[in-house]
């Protein structure tokens, strides 16, 4: 059983996902049974996929609905969807900022609390929910969604906090003892022995990390609250999570889903998101072609195969890096220049922003001005 009988070092609903499929097929010959348990997750997964499709379009509005296919045919998210759960979080996420569309801060808040129950990076939603709401002026709907999200996470949590206490805290203290691994900009530091930034402590590593994505969430507070016009939410939201991504000391293949339809709703352009998705791919290849090299060193043997080598694996890395940063860069820009927005430019104003759709501003940060050079 997870969490009572062993470690697991995921969140509880992603827990209870693997034991249900480890249920069904407990009466499976014990020779074909991982087999049947990687089928029935398969399925499992697959369904949370087209729901999460499904939750981006309605946040798409019917407008530009049709953007949706930059999701369902994402190369990226396709390659990824079956290495691990993520797909579990991204759906229940996305049918929270559905829910918020809609204007149902409750069920929103169930859903997103749900999510964060399922994997953590959903927390991040609730940055940009704050920062709008207090730019409108909506903090009492926002304080009923969280007060929601509170409630499911507790749900579902508590009981395993209580029946198996030391279980339920190995996933938050797996993330906080675990290095910097592969995919991370800290792992790159590390592997080049860049001063200080590749220091390999945990101490210094989480330091180091914490305090750049702080940085990074003050930035885009500042953004949020001082920008000619409102952000949208989902501009907000992919930013506040490539931040996360950006500066965390994990950054596997499969998190491309939490980012695929964060992105699609922030900017749905095509070029900047090929660009990304190209970075994707190309580092889905280059990882499983690295570990096979490191393997092959450590004397393993793959007959005709021996992977490609850390600077190709780095080249990757590091193009996968930009190409998010430069879809952030965009999105940064779209919000300064509001004109730019695409979704903007046939006159809606944040189909996915339900309270904040077409609210006026109650609080903007007014940030000093150079005085002009003029003599009155």
């Amino acid at each position: 059983m997870p969490y009572t009988g062993h470690p697991v070092e995921y969140p509880v609903l992603t827990g209870a996902a693997m034991q249900a499929a480890a249920w069904l097929v407990r009466n499976v010959d014990v020779t074909i049974r991982g087999r049947e348990f990687f089928d029935v997750t398969v399925l499992l997964l697959a369904v949370c996929g087209v729901v999460g499709v499904l939750a981006t379009a309605h946040a798409a509005g019917p407008e530009r609905r049709w953007t949706v296919l930059l999701v369902a045919l994402s190369p990226a998210l396709i390659l990824g969807a079956f290495i691990n759960w993520d797909l579990i979080a991204m759906a229940l996420g996305m049918l929270g900022i559905a829910a918020w569309a809609s204007r149902r801060g409750v069920l929103a808040g169930v859903l997103l609390g749900l999510a964060v129950a399922a994997k953590f990076y959903p927390l991040v939603i609730f940055g940009p929910l704050l920062l709008l709401s207090l730019r409108t002026g909506q903090l009492r709907e926002f304080a009923r969604t969280l007060g929601a999200a509170a409630a499911a996470w507790l749900a579902v949590n508590l009981p395993v906090m209580i029946i198996a206490p030391s279980g339920w805290s190995w996933f938050y203290v797996f993330s906080k003892e675990r290095g910097a691994d592969w995919g991370s900009i800290w792992y790159f530091f590390e592997f080049h022995n860049v001063p200080l930034l590749g220091d390999s402590s945990n101490g210094v590593v989480n330091l180091l990390s914490g305090a750049f994505l702080a940085l990074a969430f003050a930035g885009i507070a500042l953004l949020a609250l001082a920008a000619p016009r409102r952000p949208r939410l989902p501009q907000l939201c992919y930013l506040m999570l490539a931040a996360f991504l950006l500066t965390n000391k994990v950054w596997s293949p499969q998190y491309v889903v939490w980012l695929v339809p964060l992105a699609v709703l922030a900017r749905p352009r095509l070029w900047p998101y090929l660009l990304w998705q190209l970075a994707e791919v190309g580092y889905f290849l280059a990882i499983w072609a690295y570990l096979t090299f490191v393997y092959v060193q450590e004397g393993h043997v793959f007959p005709g195969y021996q992977g490609i080598s850390s600077g190709w694996y780095f080249a990757a890395l590091l193009l996968r890096l930009a190409s998010v940063a430069l879809l952030a860069a965009y999105i940064v820009r779209d919000i300064l220049y509001h004109e730019r927005d695409v979704v903007r430019l046939s006159g809606i104003d944040d189909p996915a922003g339900g309270v904040f759709d077409g609210a006026a501003d109650r609080f903007v940060l007014r940030l000093p001005r150079r005085a002009a050079a003029s003599a009155t």
